[in-house]
């Protein structure tokens, strides 16, 4: 096991990567729930919905091999699951064209293309093509996104009446549930700042099991807990219904929807779910100590196959397209370094798919803590940017604030990466620029465009 998953030589034991990769189930497993809520909320083409039943199991399924897979074949500490954004896509941007079964179709031809990018060697190129300085931006954003996501899911930040944000949802912070959100966030950073061995996890546990009796005791609206209402489940043990896996269309949304729409579904899965990945690879693997000197993370090539393979076997299974999870930091905030921390996060998954009852104790004032004190950690790489030298701390400044500015990852790559080559050519300095970052600036160009290009082709 030592030397299959290199151990030793990232520096970790096969208690920190336990460790590790139950935070990140604990801090992701929010999907298990909100997945099917998000699909099973949408109608297709023709009125039908999906089983919420069946679509637990399908995202559960889908995430455990898909994580399994990443820790097996790419060693990486990531959690990968059906991702929030792509699932949006799948529900209310392909299904009102075309079946449920040929919307997944189009998540595997997702999958497929990015297959193809990374076996061909230009996904790998393209990431190696982007300056150090960006990608240390990147883990800064992708800090500063999964810190606003933890506020935002405990209470403690919420749409402003007169302003875009505001403290609380009325101005002020109301209701026991940011109370034991607040109390998560201040144990998580003592237990941590102690140099507490799971201290992350000890918090989790601590905090939801507080909510539990917090729930139990006084009587709380149960929207206000989120997705997630901590309460003792009626039952434990579930049997899985496997009814939506290998229900697909492969080609049946072109037929259905017109190529240009179908085309159009397709291009954002594929970029979204490209630049998604890449951008939480980057900066997952930078916090966790993984990247050279030269921006570059070990096994690139077979974590960005696996990425392709696992946005496939979301679509196949009806989970809509798998991603690497930003949540993955929480485990690598917890010492996670190798792909058996991933291999536990898939195999409490698959012991997830027959108790799914349990995935409804902890909720977001619980796990929320544990993403907002890895923000905090993740922030610490803005020391690599060289901020006196504008053509690259300008790029940088728009990664980073644009992905909690607009709730996307790939919004602030593509931002970052059209300045960069913008700035640099307007310096006389085009040569210097990789010309598969001019190919990437344009294709984001695109991506920003699409509505107005999609208008004009119709």
């Amino acid at each position: 096991m030592d030397r299959f998953f290199e151990l030793t030589a990232r520096g970790s034991t096969v208690g920190q990567e336990v460790r590790g990769g139950l935070t990140t189930f604990m801090a992701m497993a929010y999907i298990i729930l909100l997945n099917p809520l998000i699909l099973g909320g949408a109608t297709d083409v023709t009125g039908a919905k999906l089983s919420i039943p069946q679509l637990t199991t399908s995202t559960i399924v889908a995430a455990a091999v898909s994580t399994i897979l990443i820790g097996l074949v790419g060693n990486a500490p990531f959690g990968v699951a059906a991702g929030l954004g792509l699932n949006a896509v799948v529900a209310y941007q392909a299904a009102p064209h075309m079946t449920w079964a040929q919307a997944m179709g189009l998540v595997v031809l997702e999958g497929v293309v990015i297959i193809l990018l990374a076996v061909s060697g230009v996904r790998r190129l393209i990431m190696n093509s982007i300056p150090l300085a960006l990608k240390h931006a990147i883990s800064v954003g992708i800090g500063m996104f999964i810190a606003l996501i933890g506020l935002v899911d405990a209470g403690f930040v919420g749409k402003g009446t007169g302003s875009p944000v505001q403290l609380g949802t009325t101005g002020h912070l109301t209701g026991l549930p940011v109370a034991v959100f607040c109390f998560g966030l201040l144990l998580v950073i003592v237990l941590f700042v102690r140099k507490v061995p799971g201290a992350i996890l000890i918090a989790i546990v601590v905090t939801a099991v507080l909510a539990i009796v917090v729930n139990s005791v006084a009587k709380i609206d149960p929207a206000s807990w989120g997705v997630v209402v901590p309460k003792i489940p009626e039952g434990v043990v579930a049997m899985p219904d496997f009814g939506l896996i290998g229900n697909i269309d492969l080609f049946g949304g072109f037929a259905r929807a017109g190529v240009v729409t179908a085309l159009v579904v397709l291009f954002t899965l594929v970029l979204s779910g490209f630049f998604d990945a890449m951008g939480t690879i980057i900066g997952v693997s930078d916090e966790a100590g993984l990247v050279d000197a030269e921006g570059r993370v070990p096994r690139l090539g077979a974590i960005l196959t696996v990425d392709g393979v696992s946005a496939a076997v979301g679509g196949f299974s009806s989970a809509s397209a798998n991603t690497v999870f930003v949540e993955s930091a929480a485990g690598v905030g917890e010492g996670a370094r190798t792909g058996l921390a991933a291999v536990t996060t898939g195999g409490v998954f698959l012991v997830t798919m027959f108790f799914t009852p349990l995935s409804s104790v902890v909720p977001a004032a619980a796990a929320a803590p544990a993403l907002v004190l890895v923000g905090a950690l993740m922030m610490t790489q803005a020391r690599n940017v060289p901020w006196d030298d504008l053509a690259l701390a300008v790029p940088a400044f728009l990664t980073i604030i644009l992905m909690p500015f607009t709730y996307s990852i790939t919004n602030g790559v593509g931002a970052g990466v059209i300045s960069y080559t913008v700035i640099q050519a307007a310096l006389g300095r085009s040569r210097s620029i990789p010309w598969l970052l001019w190919v990437v600036s344009l294709v984001f160009v695109a991506y920003f465009g699409i509505e107005g290009i999609r208008a004009l082709v119709e």
